[in-house]
């Protein structure tokens, strides 16, 4: 028999909103199998295909442990990685104007996995000063419905999180957005002047290690800036 001593408070919480974020835990490791499976499938028929065109591009699935894998493609890396906590929005977040939210406060819980995009070379040579880019976040709660918070289409896509299901189908259209837009977003060299001064230490650093912080954004960069004296800036 129940023990009546048990604050009630404490268990309508436990029973609410405690079991709902283990259940969506749940489905969200589910989808993120899923996820997985789209992504081996994808590299597969992707590598098969551009064999056949140049054999020197290769596509490559890496399944990274439980939260994480990668799908490896020309110059790029994209990592999809799941938070493994569940997470609610600010008051002020307009998921809270939807009416399917409005209904159930327990469908605004949410799983979270990620989707970075780094360069190949970063990770081959251990570029730890290297910088990814957050593509796009995807959220899915208890009842497999989500939503991706992201740069360009990911922005728009998909924010009907009352009607978007995420389904196989959905998924693979996720992964085959993000290698668009990894694919479509170019490697840029800084501007010549930002860059004119190096001290030995850098050098040294990136004759022997190749250590040199890169991103597609800024190409690379040194960590100390250099001002037109060549002293280190405060």
């Amino acid at each position: 028999m129940a023990d009546s001593s048990c604050n009630p408070q404490i268990i309508q919480l436990l029973s609410t909103k405690s079991s709902t974020k283990q259940y969506v835990y749940r489905q969200t490791v589910e989808i993120f199998k899923e996820f997985k499976n789209q992504l081996k499938k994808i590299a597969e028929e992707l590598n098969d295909n551009i064999c056949n065109v140049d054999a020197s591009v290769v596509v490559d699935f890496v399944d990274r442990g439980a939260y994480e894998a990668e799908i490896r493609f020309s110059g790029d890396i994209i990592i999809f990685q799941m938070h493994t906590n569940v997470f609610t929005f600010e008051k002020t977040h307009g998921i809270w104007k939807n009416s399917y939210v409005r209904e159930d406060s327990m469908r605004a819980y949410f799983g979270m996995i990620n989707m970075y995009n780094f360069l190949t070379d970063s990770l081959k040579f251990n570029r730890l000063g290297d910088v990814g880019h957050l593509i796009g976040r995807i959220f899915v709660n208890r009842d497999q419905h989500f939503f991706v918070e992201g740069k360009r289409q990911f922005g728009y896509q998909f924010n009907n999180v009352a009607g978007d299901v995420l389904d196989p189908a959905k998924i693979r259209e996720i992964v085959e957005m993000s290698v668009i837009y990894a694919l479509d977003f170019d490697l840029t060299t800084p501007d010549f002047n930002s860059h004119r001064y190096i001290t030995v230490q850098q050098i040294q650093m990136l004759s022997s290690d190749l250590r040199n912080s890169t991103s597609k954004k800024l190409g690379f960069k040194f960590k100390a800036n250099i001002d037109t004296k060549g002293e280190k800036k405060s």
